[in-house]
């Protein structure tokens, strides 16, 4: 931590002028101190566009004074203007989201008096709830596009998926095979990492973050287990939403395999070139039974350490050298970032451009597919029970397992089911598409009627 009380990493915001507005970066320092790293630069960025706008577009305008005629003009200009960057409606509402929670933050604070964003009354969606009556009332911004895709969750099916992965990342063509002209060297670390992510719900901040030491063993071969069970840790969870993590043995032993294998390549590559010498910044677990580091004179458990401090994690080796600690590691044997595998996907997704194949995927859909795929699964055999049972035995049934979409809700991280009752709504769309593909043509032409005749038909007989 600096002189000005910033800690390190933390992303921070300068004015035009080149000041550094201590009240303003308390909101990074103190409010958002506890959320992920890629979380505090998006709304860094975020509101850095806005402050911009007001500055260089509002006659140097500054954030205390900021009006609702000033935030009008900003969103002419974003999403109007001819000469603007008329940016899509999803982007638009996450923008309006961050700069909403940042003025309701200054007025808590007593650092404005007013929030330069209308405000509109509603109610909070429910799945439960019936009719506009329900629910608990709470105000939300009014300049929201209300047409972005906010419950439009989007999912990759287990079929599409494997064909994403085995073009995209495994290099095959369109028909799955694999080519002579693929030069994809890790493919397999790749794959393991993808494979992972859509099997146990992990967030790309979250998976990214992964020590050796929250990796679960395999189980011995013939014990029957299916999932391996481990803890992902508070510090690098969003939101502080540690939980346990069920990973499917077939997925944890090919990220085994990847250790074993091209993970050991790697950290040759490293290690050859003296990347895990010790400095003054590192964070040395000298003894891995018992991991730990030393930071202000005392031990702190690798579990508390957060994304960033997690990067300066050198693990004591048998050999008596250190290598990283970090689970992904890329070509150079230094630590995987996150904006590192957006460009492994973003890859991806261009060989299944040029393969002719009409699927994409990021990280965040392999979250939602596993969301969705297992909450109706979820769904589906606790319907099946509960139909087997009388009343009393259904009673007591839902009071032992609870309700499936909690279930997803914990596996996920989220704080609130209603989060995750976003994929309900999905579901109901899968619903819906199967009804829809199950009417025959026919129905809508019936043989021996024009369509005049048909009509005049069915209203008689309605």
């Amino acid at each position: 931590m600096d002189d000005l009380g910033v800690p390190e990493g933390q992303p921070f915001l300068i004015s035009p002028a080149g000041q550094y507005d201590v009240a303003l970066n308390r909101y990074f320092s103190v409010w958002l101190a506890s959320s992920p790293w890629n979380t505090q630069a998006a709304h860094a960025r975020d509101l850095r566009t806005y402050f911009d706008f007001l500055w260089f577009g509002r006659g140097q305008r500054d954030w205390r004074d900021a009006s609702m005629d000033d935030r009008a003009a900003y969103e002419w200009w974003r999403r109007r203007d001819e000469h603007g960057p008329r940016v899509e409606d999803t982007s638009w509402d996450r923008e309006v989201s961050t700069v909403n929670q940042f003025y309701l933050w200054a007025i808590e604070e007593d650092l404005v008096r007013a929030n330069p964003i209308r405000q509109r009354a509603a109610t909070a969606w429910s799945p439960w709830a019936r009719g506009t009556g329900s629910g608990v009332a709470r105000t939300v911004p009014a300049e929201a596009s209300h047409t972005g895709g906010r419950r439009e969750v989007k999912w990759l099916p287990p079929m599409s998926y494997r064909l994403w992965r085995n073009v995209g990342l495994c290099g095959f063509d369109a028909t799955e095979m694999p080519r002579r002209a693929f030069r994809g060297r890790w493919a397999a670390r790749n794959v393991a990492y993808a494979d992972s992510m859509i099997r146990t719900g992990l967030r790309l901040c979250e998976h990214s973050a992964l020590t050796v030491f929250e990796l679960p063993e395999l189980p011995p071969p013939g014990a029957g287990i299916v999932n391996a069970r481990a803890m992902l840790p508070h510090a690098i969870s969003k939101g502080s939403s540690g939980r346990a993590v069920y990973w499917p043995v077939s997925v944890l032993r090919d990220v085994r395999d990847y250790m074993e294998w091209d993970r050991t390549e790697m950290l040759d590559y490293g290690r050859a070139r003296g990347f895990y010498t010790p400095t003054p910044r590192s964070l040395l677990v000298e003894d891995p039974a018992v991991p730990k580091v030393r930071i202000g004179g005392r031990w702190v458990p690798v579990a508390r350490l957060d994304a960033a401090e997690r990067r300066r994690l050198l693990v004591a080796t048998v050999g008596g050298g250190w290598e990283p600690a970090m689970v992904w590691l890329n070509q150079w044997g230094l630590p995987m970032t996150t904006s590192g595998w957006k460009q492994v996907f973003a890859d991806a997704n261009e060989r299944c451009r040029v393969q002719g194949v009409g699927v994409a995927a990021t990280p965040h859909m392999l979250r939602h597919s596993y969301a969705v795929i297992t909450l109706e699964l979820l769904w589906r055999g606790h319907l099946q029970a509960l139909g087997e049972m009388n009343e009393q035995q259904r009673l007591t049934y839902q009071r032992v397992f609870g309700d499936p979409l909690n279930w997803v809700r914990i596996r996920l991280g989220h704080r609130s089911a209603t989060t995750t009752a976003v994929y309900l709504h999905t579901l109901q769309e899968l619903e819906m598409r199967t009804r829809l593909e199950l009417v025959p043509e026919g129905a809508w032409e019936p043989a021996g009627f024009s369509e005049e005749g048909w009509l005049e038909r069915s209203a008689v007989d309605a």
